[in-house]
């Protein structure tokens, strides 16, 4: 009969492995290279919207450090079109963008969402418009500097999540708007966001699952960038009700925050119906609402028939080829 002997096997390896120990300690190290995942560690705020503020305090200052000039909307349409993206490792692939490379790009998101929800991205035009009008080479130095530094300091940490409640966490382009504004043009405006912990603290006394039945509507008549949105829609998933269930309405007298909350809007997934707009509340009140919903059927209805000529218009060219494919064949 053969008889292993268990405890002679262990010592037998241990011996080996004490052996093989010492003459790698013999040699001299090798040089061990930094993964990427090593050099790219970041250290972020544990709080969400903390965290944003210092993504849009470290975008002003590349903005104006690089002479991008007094505009606001570039830099803002810049951080909300990379807000769009869901894969965050396509962050390497943007830092390799040359400015002259930018408009082209930035041209094919905001063209690619306006498929998607035309009726925000018309609203959202004061975003980016300004990608239209051939931006000399100081603003697209800027830009390149803004999406630098946007990415460096971790947007994509807040924005590029899948679960739409963990991107809903924070309105980055609250702070960007209200740090870009002039403090003397934001008095007189009396533009003065509400801060996340106050929204939070009345979403959670005012939205409950007894209440908020589907096919009720949340209305803001003072939207800003969309804040009360946010926790609303936070509160919602919580208690494991669905956003796009609801009906969202809101506005604002300010261009620049309608269009960042129509962005938002799209971020942070408050479904398809959603109408928001720009106009003041004290004069239009409920004639805004109905012209504002008459507007978006109609840029829906256009988007449709762009998308239907489109397709018409590629089955025409496939039809065509086949045509001149079957008369070569019967030639030949």
């Amino acid at each position: 009969m053969v008889q292993f002997d268990l405890f002679g096997e262990v010592e037998q390896k241990l011996d080996e492995r004490a052996k093989r120990q010492s003459d790698e300690a013999a040699q001299p190290p090798k040089p061990r290279p930094a993964s990427p995942s090593r050099r790219k560690r970041r250290s972020f705020p544990s709080d969400p919207q903390q965290h944003a503020s210092e993504v849009a305090e470290s975008v002003i200052a590349a903005w104006f450090s690089h002479y991008g000039g007094s505009r606001m909307d570039i830099p803002l349409g810049t951080v909300a079109a990379l807000s769009f993206f869901r894969e965050p490792l396509i962050s390497d692939w943007l830092l390799t963008l040359e400015p002259a490379q930018l408009p082209p790009f930035l041209r094919e998101i905001w063209g690619s969402q306006w498929l998607a929800r035309p009726d925000l991205i018309e609203v959202a035009q004061p975003l980016h418009r300004w990608v239209e009008e051939d931006p000399d080479e100081y603003e697209l130095r800027a830009v390149q500097a803004v999406i630098h530094t946007a990415l460096s300091k971790g947007l994509f940490d807040l924005t590029a999540q899948d679960d739409p409640y963990a991107r809903s966490q924070a309105d980055v382009l609250s702070p960007l708007l209200t740090g870009l504004r002039h403090k003397g043009d934001k008095k007189w405006r009396g533009e003065y966001h509400t801060p996340p912990s106050v929204t939070d603290l009345m979403a959670h006394i005012l939205v409950d699952d007894d209440f908020c039945g589907p096919g009720m509507s949340v209305r803001e008549p003072a939207i800003g960038s969309g804040g009360m949105f946010r926790s609303v829609a936070q509160r919602m998933r919580e208690l494991g009700l669905n956003t796009h269930d609801y009906r969202w309405f809101g506005n604002d007298i300010d261009p620049l925050a309608t269009s960042c909350a129509a962005v938002n809007a799209i971020v942070w997934d408050l479904g398809p119906k959603v109408a928001i707009w720009c106009a003041d509340t004290f004069a239009d009140s409920d004639s805004g609402l109905r012209e504002a919903l008459t507007e978006r059927a109609a840029i829906i209805e256009h988007r449709n028939a762009v998308v239907e000529q489109a397709l018409f218009e590629q089955k025409t060219r496939r039809l065509l080829n086949a045509l001149d494919q079957l008369f070569e064949g019967a030639a030949a």
